[in-house]
């Protein structure tokens, strides 16, 4: 298939918006360029995805305004993960929720602000909203911590194919903990942004394709599709259309391409409920 889709409804669960006035935190690794929601609108109508969940950046740290701002630009196809602080009040997240925000992002490498030991508290804390935990991590670690995941309150989300910063096989032990976990039923996976685990580049991803195709054929309903646009700090910069195409090329079916953009994230980011 071809990018513009066809599918009402479609989805790209992860996008990071930068726009002017909004300064960078302390923590921030790098100087992102200008990547305004307006630019990612158009982005949106060339690929015919109507729904898009708008990622904090690193970046701006513990500071939402610039995310909360891309949400309502988008209008009601968008929601949103935040970052927030361990001690944040359950008015603030009440706030959040009202203004589009579904989840908190916990990035466990370099730029991230949140630590492992407040990640299970504030999946309790989410729970009851109805929110998910937004992890992305080195695949590989992900033995370490997989009694504490499959543990959480509430519902997890693991970004960008696992995101394994070292070759991955069908034997490594950090895919086989990535499958317990997804089959715990709780646990959903972004089939994006394969440069981030990928040795041998685009634009066929050789060594990181058999994971899209495993994945969504095991778990066509834990399976999410994501741009990860402005794509920070990947050079050459992708081409949107060939990444979709890409993936749903590898994915067997439209039965399973319409879960995975349409109506896994229309249930995990509460499309539905309005």
């Amino acid at each position: 298939m071809k990018a513009p889709l066809s599918f009402e409804g479609a989805c790209d669960c992860h996008i990071h918006v930068y726009e002017q006035g909004y300064p960078l935190a302390p923590s921030a690794t790098f100087i992102p360029p200008p990547a305004p929601a307006s630019a990612y609108a158009q982005v949106q109508r060339t690929l015919g995805l109507s729904r898009a969940i708008v990622v904090q950046p690193t970046g701006y740290g513990f500071d939402n305004r610039c995310t909360l701002a891309a949400i309502a630009k988008l209008g009601h196809g968008a929601r949103g993960i935040a970052v927030v602080p361990s001690d944040v009040g359950d008015d603030e997240l009440q706030r959040l929720h009202d203004a589009g925000i579904r989840g908190v992002r916990f990035m466990m490498l370099a730029g991230g602000v949140l630590p492992w030991d407040v990640l299970a508290e504030m999946s309790a804390r989410i729970a009851p909203l109805g929110w998910n935990i937004n992890l992305q991590l080195d695949g590989h670690t992900l033995p370490q911590h997989e009694a504490m995941l499959s543990r959480l309150g509430s519902k997890l989300v693991i970004d960008h194919l696992g995101k394994f910063l070292a070759p991955v096989t069908p034997q490594s032990e950090g895919f086989a903990s990535l499958c317990r976990l997804l089959d715990g039923g709780r646990c959903w996976i972004k089939l994006s942004a394969p440069y981030e685990s990928s040795g041998v580049g685009g634009p066929a991803f050789d060594d990181v394709a058999w994971l899209v195709s495993k994945l969504s054929s095991r778990y066509p309903e834990r399976g999410l599709w994501a741009s990860n646009w402005p794509h920070p700090n990947v050079r050459p910069l992708p081409d949107d259309a060939h990444m979709l195409d890409w993936t749903m090329h590898l994915v067997e079916g439209d039965d399973a391409r319409r879960k995975i953009l349409v109506d896994n994230p229309a249930d995990l980011y509460q499309f539905q409920a309005g």
